[in-house]
């Protein structure tokens, strides 16, 4: 969608400085909304107050209305049918959030409203009295769109309500990024290295039952001296006018009266959004006990899964939907301190279970990170405003971190668990390859000494896993020892891609310390001896690429001639499996197919003759045409390849095959200022940022990494090497079109 340029949406919701949970969530979604779009869907806010200038909002909040006066309902709403750049009004919906009987003052607002309106009904109760059913079918009438959070709520509205389904859509709660590995480190940034943690967080109120849990702690620290339990945060505001810090008190009396003072801690703070994702991050145990089975969804449930906790949790509908398969552990009861004691036990004494829930937890809350919740509210903000449906996305920063976790002093390891470097998967030529060639682009944009430094590092490796012969090996340990795999794979692929990150790099002799380039021709140079090995199409293209590149630098008769030879086989191929309707190399389509149809292209400007630039460009449209529809990139599953004579499949997309597309694209825009290749580009590379058929972002925005695959139900969110430098280098790609 393309949202026309200063159409805005705005929200009603109470606000930060303000503090309440519905406060947060819509501050939550502005700022991911920001992330996602950037300036093109600007959002401004009416906040609500219950007195005249309660507080002091950041620039965002334009509006503000006293909820306890009815007549400000149609005033407000007025000055907003006024404003031609508002093109939807989002409603956050609590019953205690506005004025009159339920809430009913909203009603006033919502029929002066002349504007498209979603509703977001934070909490749906089932069981009605006929006046609140009355008010809820109002606003759902008066509506546009019904946001629900939970699976229970949206059932509620149908059969206790009445409303129609098809009105209603449901968008989880949002949850914030974080990295696994964090959980050690934070522990021992707080001096918690050798505790079981438990914690629970929230603005506190006698519903949330804490109590419950302190009660089942004594049995537990007999055997478990190292349990310590966080309650982290302030008493709710409005209980704080009603009846002081009783509550509080009530629970800091329980902890003395149980011995358990050296075990609580109480952090009485409505903390910043760091530390709290901090605090629960390092938490091996979160422990939800509200005592209130109506309550239809938690941020602090969804914050606490999102940041790798086992969670025990009391059976309110949000968290029966979200335990599951082994996710956390759902208890049956409310108020009954023995089945918390007891999961919790459960859980301090296995530890593997424990970890595996967290991670499955963890797995499980990707699908609503802040980031791909905006996605959501966009695609709705897009349907609801008949904007042409050409979404444009935000361009993320270019981030080096994963890939510099990923980096030791011997090379780029291979895989990662989650966004945590995996030693036991070592070491490949492939991926140090990739990630010479990407610090090479990298320094040649933003010049560099610590990339010069990695850069150094790849480069060492291709050295040191070179044959005497000049072939080239692809697997080590992490021990730095040859593996059994290297006798087992073909290593011709893995020998081309040496050949092109050698090129790369003697072909930016300008820009690179001399040492460098002289240690990578060396190396090309006992490797070119070998060329007559390579025969794979693959590999053969890669081994193209590389010999373009350094023939930018040493325009050597023989490297032409070379060329030449290599692109005559790729056209036999061509010719031997090419058929009216195939148009390629092979009788099927793998990975990394662009480069295929790139390395025909670079022959032709190596030497000039057409005939490579013709079957360039015609299997690059081939490709391209199985690639790209209905407003999106498709590509080659990795759960079965495209053959000549079958049907296709789909889902299983990889990084590599968008960042290849990518790549080739850039080159064929650069030779034939075909306008098509720039916007397939584009488009292409949209698909990491949530235009794809999940409508979920491809790459993690705390450490730059991707993620590994794009499932038919699931993204897999392990961060390995090749995903994070492919989506690295399709991002210095993208800088040459940010305008």
């Amino acid at each position: 969608m393309k949202f026309e340029k200063g159409i805005k949406m705005l929200i009603i919701s109470s606000y930060p400085p303000r503090e309440c949970g519905l406060a947060t969530f819509s501050n939550d979604i502005i700022n991911a909304v920001k992330t996602v779009f950037g300036d093109t869907l600007p959002i401004e806010v009416c906040a609500l107050q219950k007195e005249e200038k309660e507080f002091n909002y950041n620039q965002e909040v334009t509006l503000t209305l006293l909820t306890t006066n009815l007549d400000e309902y149609r005033f407000i709403a007025e000055k907003i049918n006024d404003r031609k750049d508002i093109g939807l009004v989002c409603i956050q919906h609590e019953f205690g959030l506005y004025g009159g009987e339920y809430g009913d003052y909203i009603l006033a607002f919502i029929l002066a409203l002349n504007k498209p309106i979603i509703t977001i009904f934070h909490t749906v109760l089932p069981n009605p009295d006929e006046k609140r059913k009355k008010i809820v079918q109002a606003i759902n009438d008066l509506s546009d769109k019904i946001v629900v959070l939970t699976k229970k709520s949206q059932e509620i509205l149908t059969t206790d309500y009445n409303c129609q389904i098809s009105k209603t859509k449901i968008i989880p709660h949002g949850n914030h990024n974080v990295l696994w590995e964090q959980k050690e480190q934070f522990k021992e940034k707080n001096n918690f290295s050798d505790k079981i943690v438990l914690s629970t967080f929230g603005l506190i109120s006698e519903n949330k039952n804490i109590e419950t849990t302190l009660f089942a702690l004594p049995q537990i620290i007999t055997n478990h001296p190292e349990l310590i339990y966080l309650i982290i945060g302030k008493t709710h505001p409005e209980i704080i006018k009603k009846e002081g810090e009783k509550y509080r008190k009530k629970l800091e009396f329980i902890v003395k009266e149980l011995y358990l003072e050296s075990h609580v801690i109480f952090i009485n703070e409505y903390l910043e959004l760091k530390k709290l994702l901090e605090y629960l991050t390092l938490s091996d145990i979160y422990l939800f006990s509200s005592k209130d089975p109506n309550q239809a969804v938690s941020g602090t449930f969804t914050y606490a899964m999102s940041c790798g906790c086992a969670v025990i949790s009391t059976p309110i509908p949000h968290a029966i939907e979200s335990i599951v398969n082994g996710t956390g552990i759902l208890l049956n009861d409310f108020e009954n301190p023995d089945e918390f004691r007891k999961a919790i036990i459960y859980l301090i004494e296995n530890k593997e279970e424990r970890i595996n829930m967290a991670k499955k937890a963890f797995s499980l809350a990707h699908i609503s990170t802040w980031e791909n919740i905006a996605i959501q509210y966009g695609l709705l903000f897009d349907s609801l405003t008949n904007k042409e449906d050409n979404l444009i996305f935000n361009m993320p920063p270019i981030k080096l971190d994963h890939i510099k976790k990923l980096t030791t002093s011997f090379g780029i390891l291979q895989f990662s668990k989650f966004s945590q470097p995996d030693p036991e998967s070592g070491y490949t030529l492939d991926d140090n390859a990739r990630a010479l060639i990407n610090m090479v682009m990298y320094n040649k944009l933003f010049p560099d000494e610590q990339v010069i430094k990695l850069a150094d590092i790849y480069l060492s490796y291709i050295e040191g896993i070179q044959r005497k012969n000049g072939w080239f090996d692809n697997y080590k340990d992490f021990k730095h020892q040859l593996t059994k795999q290297n006798l087992e794979v073909n290593l011709q692929d893995a020998n081309g891609r040496a050949l092109w990150s050698l090129g790369t790099v003697i072909a930016h002799k300008q820009t690179l310390p001399i040492e460098i380039v002289e240690r990578a021709k060396k190396c090309w140079e006992k490797a070119i001896v070998r060329i007559d090995d390579t025969s794979s199409p693959r590999a053969i293209a890669y081994a193209l690429k590389g010999h373009y590149n350094y023939y930018s630098t040493y325009k050597e008769i023989a490297i032409v001639k070379q060329i030449e030879k290599l692109a005559d086989e790729l056209l036999r191929h061509y010719n031997i499996n090419s058929e009216a309707n195939w148009c390629w190399y092979e009788d099927y389509m793998t990975y990394a197919n662009n480069v295929l149809p790139e390395a025909m292209m670079y022959s032709y400007l190596a030497t000039g003759k057409q005939k490579y630039k013709k079957i360039a460009i015609v299997t690059f449209d081939f490709l391209l045409s199985h690639y790209f529809m209905k407003g999106q990139i498709k590509v080659i599953s990795n759960r079965g390849w495209f053959k000549k004579e079958n049907e296709r499949f789909f889902y299983g997309e990889q990084p590599i095959e968008i960042a290849t597309t990518i790549i080739a694209l850039d080159l064929f825009y650069d030779v034939t200022k075909n306008s098509k290749y720039k916007e397939q580009l584009k488009l292409a590379f949209i698909w990491f940022l949530g235009n794809n058929h999940l409508k979920q972002i491809m790459y993690n925005p705390e450490n730059g990494a991707s993620y590994d695959g794009l499932e038919d139900t699931h993204i897999n969110i392990n961060q390995g090497a090749e995903s994070t430098l492919c989506f690295f280098k399709a991002r210095l790609i993208m800088e040459k079109y940010k305008k």
